[in-house]
């Protein structure tokens, strides 16, 4: 399914797996994760890749529930694009009953609940809107010291995943396709040194933790939007003093993305 970066989902685990429903993020990662190096190792995967494995949902008011796997054995609480990819899968084949024009339901992902709307015609989705769970920020302006780069401030926010937030102006990057190579190895950087210099834990759910994923954003390129940015994507563990691991994937192209959004009020 191609929903911003190619997603799979092993459909069988429907019925294969449901008794890992309790803890099933953990679970997988700690005793199913063969699954993930069949799906998207090679010849299979490729670094950005992703699949997803669903179940029957446990959650009264959630169809399906599934469990996000990336390559780099990273198993994200939530993700848009593979979001988009499940309900796509679940509604085109027959898994959930299309109503046309519009189909509305809930999706558990390991972060929580996710609304979606889908568009339909003729039996084939034409786009999904999702209503993520709640975001929130951790650290605004926060500086860290990152090797090679020196002081660099990031925000750091959830949004599903624990995100670390950096602009490129000040690191003297453009954000464009030719310089993708530098793109990926500064927000590999920066997300390592953010892991280990700013420490987070989700208030709500302590299996969520630290930075998990990079945003390096900066001014938009064209009219009608207010920022462009790029995600960083681990390919592996990152080691200081082994410079041919300061590499990653882009999770999307340097792309113009609105920029809209305003916090909620302090209680």
């Amino acid at each position: 399914v191609r929903a911003a970066s190619n997603g799979r989902m092993p459909i069988d685990s429907i019925h294969t797996l449901q008794q890992i429903l309790p803890d099933r993020m953990k679970n997988i990662e700690e005793h199913h994760d063969w699954i993930r190096k069949i799906v998207l190792n090679e010849p299979r995967g490729y670094p950005a890749g992703c699949a997803n494995i669903v179940f029957p949902s446990t959650h009264p008011d959630c169809l399906f529930s599934y469990v996000i796997m990336e390559q780099a054995k990273v198993y994200p609480p939530m993700s848009g694009h593979n979001t988009m990819a499940v309900a796509t899968v679940l509604l085109e084949t027959g898994l959930i009953p299309i109503k046309e024009p519009v189909t509305r339901f809930n999706l558990e992902a390991p972060a929580g609940p996710i609304a979606i709307t889908a568009e339909v015609e003729a039996g084939k989705i034409k786009s999904i809107e999702l209503l993520n769970v709640p975001a929130f920020v951790f650290h605004l302006g926060k500086e860290i010291d990152v090797p090679t780069l020196g002081k660099v401030k990031v925000d750091v926010a959830y949004g599903g995943m624990i995100y670390a937030l950096a602009d490129v102006e000040p690191l003297g990057i453009a954000l464009v396709p030719e310089e993708g190579k530098t793109l990926v190895r500064v927000g590999e950087l920066i997300k390592a040194a953010a892991r280990e210099q700013l420490p987070v834990v989700h208030p709500e759910n302590p299996q969520i933790r630290d930075v998990c994923i990079v945003v390096l954003r900066g001014k938009a390129h064209s009219a009608g939007a207010t920022a462009r940015n790029t995600v960083v994507m681990s390919t592996g563990e990152l080691k200081w003093d082994d410079e041919s691991t300061w590499t990653g994937a882009l999770d999307r192209r340097c792309c113009d993305a609105e920029l809209n959004a305003a916090p909620p009020p302090r209680q």
